[in-house]
């Protein structure tokens, strides 16, 4: 992708005040940093995960910022073993071996922030591949069985950014904390 990259996600913005005030956050699958650098701004510690990180390589010297290039469909063991994180962003990425490890990143009191393609899409064009679009409630019920508390869920078709069919959810782990106020 050429030129900056898009604003952070509404879904993710309305939903970034789940995470702890200071708290370290997970930005998978980062791209060009969208995510991450709405986190950094808010005053977290944030961990980007991308295979390709050149285009967060200008945050290598944030103080709060940490980079790490890793393939994450290359079969090998995931990156962050044992690490947990007060908010874990994905945003536009699936990968179904990984999911597990994804809800297992969130730390007691940390919240989960996700949007991506679902099924239905193929009619709006890219991802059209079923092994890259989430099933009806797929997220939902992957949060519940991982004893995350539903915040918000949507699997709708939208307009903006482009039109798309998405799953979209925010979620948090109970512990630590149980002050979590939904966002406007």
């Amino acid at each position: 992708m050429n030129g900056p990259d898009p604003e952070p996600s509404a879904w993710v913005a309305r939903f970034a005040a789940l995470v702890r005030e200071g708290g370290t956050a997970l930005d998978l699958a980062c791209g060009g940093g969208r995510h991450a650098r709405l986190l950094l701004a808010r005053g977290h510690r944030v961990a980007m995960l991308d295979r390709d990180t050149s285009r967060v390589a200008d945050l290598a010297s944030h103080p709060r910022a940490e980079i790490l290039a890793r393939d994450l469909e290359d079969g090998g063991p995931w990156p962050l073993a044992g690490r947990r994180f007060d908010g874990v962003v994905v945003a536009n990425y699936l990968h179904r071996p990984i999911l597990g490890h994804v809800l297992d990143a969130v730390a007691p009191g940390g919240a989960l922030v996700y949007e991506t393609f679902a099924e239905g899409n193929e009619a709006f064009g890219r991802p059209r591949n079923p092994d890259f679009l989430l099933r009806r409630g797929e997220l939902r019920d992957l949060a519940r069985a991982a004893g995350l508390r539903i915040v918000a869920f949507e699997d709708i078709a939208v307009a903006e950014p482009r039109p798309a069919v998405v799953q979209r959810i925010a979620a948090v782990r109970p512990g630590g904390r149980e002050d979590f106020s939904v966002p406007p």
